[in-house]
């Protein structure tokens, strides 16, 4: 599956927004992934989750497991593992921190791939990771659906997407004026908490 047929996923399942958004990482951006509404299509996601699962063994080989940052990286996470054939699981936060919970549990040393849905500057990437080996285990690659960053986000580990574009994103007080004139939207989950 090739970078143009992941976005075309996207298009086909009206998710690809243009606008004013802020993103869950805090910057803005004039596009917003609305992920969401292709993962509600169960054929669509499972298109997607297996491609993505190939391309890891194709990758790193097999892995024992695979875990995901809550709550977006949760579908995407549980349907590549399916493909993987290994169990899913996903953290959560916890004070402020990632933690396994609802009874979640691996062996140290486990081979492990983060899955996540979309990664902009790979920080809930890196933080699932840490919490990951904090735990003892060995992540050998994080994997998403599509990379914003267009392959400069650094995750810790290597990162697999299916798809890699580069999608503008600006701090709060650097906005171009055309994007600053355009009402914003906070679609993101991050900060449901703080509401």
């Amino acid at each position: 599956m090739t970078s143009e047929d992941v976005i075309n996923e996207f298009r086909a399942a009206n998710a690809l927004r243009e606008g004013h958004f802020v993103l869950s990482s805090g910057l803005h951006s004039p596009m917003f992934l609305q992920k969401n509404l292709v993962f509600m299509d169960a054929a669509r996601c499972e298109r997607l989750c297996k491609a993505l699962a190939e391309k890891i063994i194709a990758t790193v080989g097999p892995v024992d497991l695979a875990i995901s940052p809550a709550v977006g990286g949760i579908i995407p996470g549980y349907e590549t593992a399916r493909h993987l054939k290994v169990n899913s699981m996903y953290v959560e936060r916890e004070g402020g921190a990632f933690k396994l919970r609802r009874g979640f549990y691996f062996e140290p040393g486990a081979k492990i791939v983060m899955v996540e849905d979309i990664v902009t500057t790979g920080l809930s990437s890196r933080e699932c990771i840490k919490a990951i080996q904090d735990l003892g285990g060995e992540v050998v690659a994080a994997a998403c659906i599509v990379d914003r960053s267009g392959g400069e986000a650094d995750v810790g580990v290597p990162l697999i997407s299916l798809a890699s574009l580069k999608v503008p994103a600006y701090p709060a007080d650097q906005l171009p004026a055309d994007l600053a004139a355009i009402p914003v939207e906070d679609p993101g989950s991050r900060r449901l908490a703080k509401a």
